[in-house]
């Protein structure tokens, strides 16, 4: 913020310079925040290398936890096996170890008395160790009969209970047996413990050694217990670790967020300003340019630091260079500099730039850094440079016009004036000079006489005033004296001589333009009569225009009616010609009457297509021709026609070239198009002489389908062509005409297409062919305009 409120005051020329330019070597000596183009580029990449770091520390941390868990918990369960079969083992030596020195000792007794010893608690504990008992170990001493009868520890439930009653009969029938393993066994009461047994033969007693699971696990557990303390302490300083990671990474990324956005803030504010941050390291000759300075000079940015060699290349020869500007600094001992010079734009055109920088020591750096901005003033020298022009072109313009013109500002003093001014007053040169008092001027000047005064108009005086005056020597002089908006005034004065003179004679026309007057008003008279008739006439004429309107419909029905009634005796003519022709019933006997039948058939045939035309002419002029609008073939349309058309190409032996595709999608009146088709197929095969060729070509334009019809004929008249598509228009006169023909059969034709939304265009040179393009609107263009009335809609 202090930057762009230092640059602020600097550019806008508020505030003070001096603080701002402080401001400006404060920001270059701490933060260098004017290289933050240059490392925000960097810092891009060191974002991108940041997220990737921080998805790899979680899922290293992840993965250690996870490893680390993993090996704990294998070790906890191999330790556990491990702790059961050490306690097995112990337990077995234990059983073995009691087993082998009380059974000597109670065989000895048996062999002494004959008969076995009754035995007690005191005869099992002699013969244990010191640690027998511990872990949870438990003795117990049975009769043959499996009573057990000693316990140690003492414990007074198992004390009179039978083994079998304890453990299962397998677990009776594997004792005995020393280095046997400690069998499983689970108690009334659900506790799993283990039990290995010891036979005392030939005494009929019974050693049982039993050791409960938890007892064995005890000290298991609480190595567990210290171990997983110690993982869930390690897990959570690493997670505690791995959040203040993030969270560092979370503030470090904010952090570079925020120098991005003041980056391109300060980017943008610089490009608006027009104008570039210039630092100087003086003692190196290396100078750093912001991103904006590039493009006031249209260069390719660059990362690194410009010598300044590449700088001064860039400057105006003229101008004065920056190593004596910096020479007559240090010399003076001033601290800022506030300079104008050129650079060469990459265009070759010179760049006016405003340097204002100072002196600043960076901590660390070894010689001063020139720190500033440059603006760029180009657009300011064009303007002054226009200014200056347009000034110099005012002054001329003020000398030579032929009135006397004087300006004067708000403080009274003098503007400019030109030589007329000078001359009418007899003003000497040296008053005539900008800043002269209007006191000074006035006292210098020398009154013309005035012989009368007149003024002219309605003028607020506050604003300025308008007056005629009459010199001795009989000119006329009109003075124009208004305020400017600054407080001063200018002043206009006109010799208006030739114009009073001129009034004159205008007084003398006006006498007889009254006279005129009189005359006029006679001949007024008699024209507004004469309007009156006309507007009589235009009221006959709007009458019989009616009258045409309405005859020309009841034509256009008559006309339908009549065709209709017409082509009912026509099918009857036509048919029984068709049948004396081929003698369907029979010969007829002479051969001319055959002839005179085929004339008979062709004619009732053309004239039924004349009153075909004519009906349909009449139903799309009467607006009642129906069309059944539907998808449709181009392609299947076209080989329809041209299977009419082919009999009559073949007899004119004149050749039909196919240019089309197969399939060509169009929605439309499949019967209004192929009556289109045909009609215009009949007329290039009818005006194409014989030997000649009719192509026929169709394509998709993207927003419309164009069928082209192009014969090798005759041509059409370029004077004629805007006459084709009218009602019974033809090329040829009734005098003139080579072939028969309605001259409907191309305006039906037209009708039937602009009806469809589209146009045909006729291009023909005479004695070279003709060729007629069809543009009906595509499915595609339809569909468009359906959805735009939709939404209109």
């Amino acid at each position: 913020m202090r930057a762009l409120e230092a640059y602020g005051a600097v550019r806008g020329g508020c505030g003070d310079p001096t603080l701002a330019k402080a401001h400006i070597g404060e920001l270059f000596a701490k933060e260098r925040v004017l290289r933050l183009p240059f490392i925000a580029s960097r810092w891009t990449g060191l974002a991108i290398s940041e997220r990737a770091l921080r998805v790899l520390v979680t899922s290293l941390i992840g993965l250690f936890m996870l490893t680390l868990g993993s090996a704990i918990a294998v070790h906890l369960l191999d330790a556990r096996e491990a702790t059961i079969a050490e306690h097995k083992r112990a337990s077995v030596l234990q059983a073995d170890l009691v087993h082998s020195l009380l059974q000597p000792f109670l065989r000895d007794e048996l062999q002494k008395s004959g008969m076995p010893r009754q035995l007690g608690d005191s005869d099992l504990r002699r013969f244990l160790s010191e640690d027998a008992t511990t872990n949870g170990r438990i003795f117990a001493l049975a009769t043959g009969a499996g009573e057990i009868i000693s316990v140690s520890p003492d414990i007074g439930s198992l004390k009179g209970r039978k083994l079998r009653d304890i453990f299962p009969s397998s677990v009776l029938y594997q004792s005995g047996n020393l280095g046997d393993d400690m069998n499983a066994v689970t108690m009334p009461s659900g506790e799993e413990v283990f039990v290995t047994l010891r036979d005392l033969d030939p005494y009929p007693a019974v050693i049982a050694v039993m050791q409960s699971r938890g007892a064995m696990l005890s000290s298991w557990n609480s190595s567990a217990l210290r171990l997983m303390s110690l993982f869930i302490a390690t897990v959570s300083v690493v997670a505690l670790i791995g959040a203040a990671f993030h969270w560092q990474s979370a503030r470090a990324a904010e952090a570079d967020n925020t120098l991005a956005i003041a980056t391109e803030r300060l980017d943008k504010a610089l490009d608006r300003a027009r104008c570039g941050l210039w630092d100087w390291d003086i003692a190196r000759g290396h100078i750093f340019w912001s991103q904006s300075m590039f493009d006031i000079l249209g260069l390719e940015p660059r990362g690194d630091l410009l010598s300044y060699a590449i700088v001064a290349d860039l400057l105006h020869p003229e101008d004065k260079q920056m190593d004596k500007l910096v020479d007559d600094l240090l010399t003076s001992g001033r601290k800022s500099v506030d300079q104008e010079f050129r650079m060469r734009h990459t265009d070759g055109h010179w760049v006016w730039l405003r340097v204002r920088a100072e002196l600043a020591s960076s901590p660390g750096e070894v010689g001063p850094h020139l720190i500033g901005i440059a603006i760029d003033i180009t657009e300011q020298k064009l303007a002054d440079k226009a200014n200056q022009e347009a000034e110099l072109r005012l002054r001329d313009a003020i000398e030579n016009i032929s009135e006397a013109f004087v300006l004067w500002d708000s403080d009274n003093r003098l503007v400019m004036c030109n030589s007329k001014y000078q001359q009418f007053h007899n003003l000497p040169a040296s008053v005539c000079v900008t800043g002269t008092p209007y006191d000074a001027v006035a006292k210098a000047a020398k009154e013309p006489v005035v012989r009368q005064r007149l003024p002219v108009g309605n003028i607020d005086p506050s604003e300025g005033s308008t007056f005629e005056v009459q010199l001795e020597d009989s000119r006329w002089l009109q003075i124009n004296e208004r305020r400017t908006k600054d407080g001063g005034f200018v002043s206009v004065g006109t010799d208006i001589t030739s114009l009073k003179q001129h009034e004159e004679r205008l007084m003398d026309s006006e006498r007889e333009l009254m006279n005129t007057v009189r005359d006029l008003q006679k001949s007024r008279l008699a024209l507004e009569q004469q309007s009156q008739r006309l507007a009589e006439l235009a009221e006959k004429y709007a009458q019989e225009k009616g009258r045409a309107e309405a005859a020309n419909r009841s034509k256009s029905e008559f006309l339908a009616n009549m065709s209709h009634e017409l082509r009912t005796p026509l099918n009857a003519i036509i048919g029984f010609s068709e049948v004396m022709e081929r003698e369907m019933l029979g010969p007829i006997g002479t051969k001319r009457y055959t002839e005179y039948a085929t004339d008979i058939h062709r004619s009732g045939q053309y004239l039924l297509d004349v009153i075909s035309d004519i009906l349909d002419m009449s139903k799309i002029e009467a607006g009642r021709m129906p069309l059944e609008i539907k998808p449709c073939d181009v392609g299947v349309i076209l080989e329809d026609s041209l299977r009419i058309i082919s009999a009559r190409a073949a007899e004119e032996n004149v050749s039909i070239i196919r240019a089309f595709p197969e399939r060509l999608p169009v929605t439309g009146d499949k019967r209004a198009l192929k009556q289109v088709m045909i009609n215009l197929l009949a007329n290039a095969v009818k005006f194409t002489p014989a030997g000649g060729s009719v192509t026929i070509a169709a394509e998709d334009r993207g927003r419309e389908v164009a069928i082209v019809i192009a014969d090798t004929g005759i041509g059409i008249p370029r004077q004629a062509i805007d006459k084709l598509g009218r009602p019974f228009e033809q090329v040829e006169n009734q005098l003139t005409k080579t072939k028969s023909g309605s001259g409907l059969g191309l305006a039906i034709s037209k009708s039937l297409i602009e009806l469809h939304g589209g146009s045909i265009k006729i291009d023909s040179t005479e004695g070279k062919g003709t060729t007629v393009t069809v543009f009906l609107p595509s499915n595609a263009a339809r569909a468009h305009e359906a959805m735009l009335k939709g939404a209109v809609a």
